[in-house]
This record gives structure tokens, sequence and C-alpha cells, in this order.
């Protein structure tokens, strides 16, 4: 079946907007470079645009500025450590999206926005999402094999709640908090990676998961308001449909509870007051205009803000981590 199957019925706007909200169809030109046979599966991995794998890897990359800080190791370490997450969060991210896609492949038929994904146009059929998926999945391991041995058991958390988040979509109406989690776990494993020995009772750590964890609950919770329609007429739950109306008074406690965390994580290690300015100031106030100025009923709003909700705060975090280990070296 060929790629245009799943611009039909939508004009040239029409199948923009849907592609840049991981409707099923890309925008970036670069993806047209490949062999056309090979589109569906780059548009089936969300790398156009690329925020999917940031919000695997970026956890992941917090984690292990964490723990380079806190361990004083050398930069060099610390570079080739990053650079496996990268690409073991690049494949993760590709399983991850997939094994969702293909679980929610009935139901994205039902929902406007994500009825021209791959597998649910028929593009890519669901043997060839599963063996794509396991095939994504044992090269994330492969990267598993270049770190300590400890790093394995401390994804066991993540990749059960990823396998399990297509179905808590049915079965509550928090899937988001199950998602921020996964996401945030990154973060344990990041500094699992660089020495600290079950991050998960580490003080600090946690603190740092529970800020990432509510971050991207608000995130994917403005990212579900495109969908609200749809997904209350075909059975989906969510924190969208559960709130509705006092969905910004959840988004503002969960914001106050995101930059408590932020806070309490600066104290606990003794940040510095570059932390302070690019970190907590930065993504307490970029979180703060994306709340107050998000239109919940508008689908482009919903998109826009939620990029921009990624990529400033997702910024701010990163360069507070890495000049509080640059200058602890």
């Amino acid at each position: 079946m060929s790629e245009e199957r799943g611009h039909e019925g939508f004009s040239g706007e029409s199948t923009q907007y849907l592609s840049q909200q991981y409707g099923g169809v890309h925008s970036a030109k670069w993806v047209d470079l490949f062999p056309r046979p090979w589109i569906p599966y780059i548009q089936l991995v969300r790398l156009s645009p690329p925020i999917a794998p940031l919000v695997i890897y970026l956890p992941h990359f917090c984690g292990a500025m964490h723990a380079a800080r806190i361990k004083g190791l050398a930069t060099s370490e610390v570079l080739h450590t990053c650079l496996l997450l990268l690409g073991g969060s690049l494949f993760y991210s590709n399983a991850a999206h997939i094994w969702n896609d293909l679980i929610d492949a009935p139901i994205d038929r039902r929902v406007a926005r994500t009825k021209t994904r791959p597998i649910a146009r028929g593009d890519i059929t669901p043997k060839q999402a599963f063996i794509f998926a396991v095939s994504q999945a044992l090269c994330a391991f492969a990267f598993l094999l270049f770190l300590p041995r400890a790093v394995a058991t401390s994804t066991i958390p993540s990749i059960i709640g990823a396998i399990y988040y297509p179905w808590a979509k049915l079965h509550s109406y928090f899937p988001q908090f199950l998602l921020g989690a996964v996401l945030a776990w990154g973060a344990v494993v990041g500094a699992s990676t660089l020495g600290i020995e079950k991050p998960w009772t580490d003080a600090p750590t946690m603190c740092l998961v529970m800020a990432l964890a509510l971050w991207n609950s608000i995130l994917d919770t403005i990212y579900t308001y495109q969908d609200i329609a749809d997904d209350e007429r075909v059975g989906i739950k969510n924190l969208a449909i559960l709130f509705k109306e006092n969905t910004k008074s959840l988004l503002w406690f969960l914001f106050a509870l995101d930059g408590g965390f932020l806070i309490v994580y600066g104290v606990l290690i003794r940040a510095g007051s570059r932390y302070y300015l690019i970190t907590a100031v930065g993504c307490i106030s970029s979180l703060a205009v994306m709340i107050a100025k998000v239109d919940l009923q508008g689908q482009a709003s919903c998109w826009r803000w939620f990029s921009i909700g990624f990529w400033s705060p997702g910024a701010f975090l990163s360069l507070g981590l890495l000049f509080e280990y640059v200058s602890s070296c």
C-alpha cells in the first residue's frame, strides 16, 4: 500500500496539521530522501518531528548528569556513557512507540488525528510491526551490554510500564501519571550507569524523577486534549476526560508540585546559583507560561504549547544540570 493512502480525504493543510501531531504523516523533507517502503516505518517510530525519542533520552541524560556531579567523574567517561544512553534511548523509543501503535491500532482507526498512522491505515501489518518492535528492543538491549550490569535491573520498571501503557488508557483515568513515571524513570537508569547504586533509594535522584514525571504528566495531559472528543466517544480514559473544564486547575497543581521538587532537589545536592537561575527559574517560568497561554479547546494551541513545553523546560533542565556538573569538575 502506498504512502499516499495516508493522505486520502485530507486537504494539504489538514495533512500538514496531522503530520505535526504524530498523526502518521511526516512533514520533514529529509524523510522523503528514503526509499518509499521505509517511510511508514520512520513515521511509525515518531522521528519527524524528533520530540518522541528526545522525551525518552532527556531523563536518562539528566540522571547521568546528576550522577556525574555527585561522583566527580571525568568528562570522557561521562560523554561515552551519554552517547551509549542516546543510542539505547533511540531504540527503546522506537520499540515503545511501535508497541503502543500496534495495540492501539483498532482505536487509532476511530480517532481523526491518528487514523492515518501506518498500522491503522494498513501500510504496516501487525506482524510486520511486531517483528520491527522486537528488532528495536533487541537493539536497545545491545547497548546494555556496554554498561554496568546493574543498569539492566534498573530498566525493568520502565519496560513493564511501557508494555502495559496502551491498556492503561482503557483501565483508568490516570495513564498520564503512568507515562510520566515511565519516562522519568530514565533518570534512575542514567544515574545507575555512572555509579549510583540503587538510585531508587537515593533521595535527590527520586526528587529529580518526581520533577520529570510531573513535567511529562503536564505535557501529556495537554497533548491528550487534542483528541478529547474522539477519546470520550471511543471509550478512552485520561485526565483530560476526568477533569474536563477543571483541567487547568489540575495543571496548576501539578506545576506547583513540580516546582517544589525542583527546588528540593537543588537543596539536597547543594546546587549552586546556576542551577536555580537556569533550571529552577527557567523550568518553572516556562511551564507557567505554557499553562497560562494554552487553549485546551484548540488542537493547534495544544500542539504548539506541548512542543514549547518540551523544548523550553527540557533545555533549561539539561543546561542547568550540565553546568552543575561542569562547575564541579
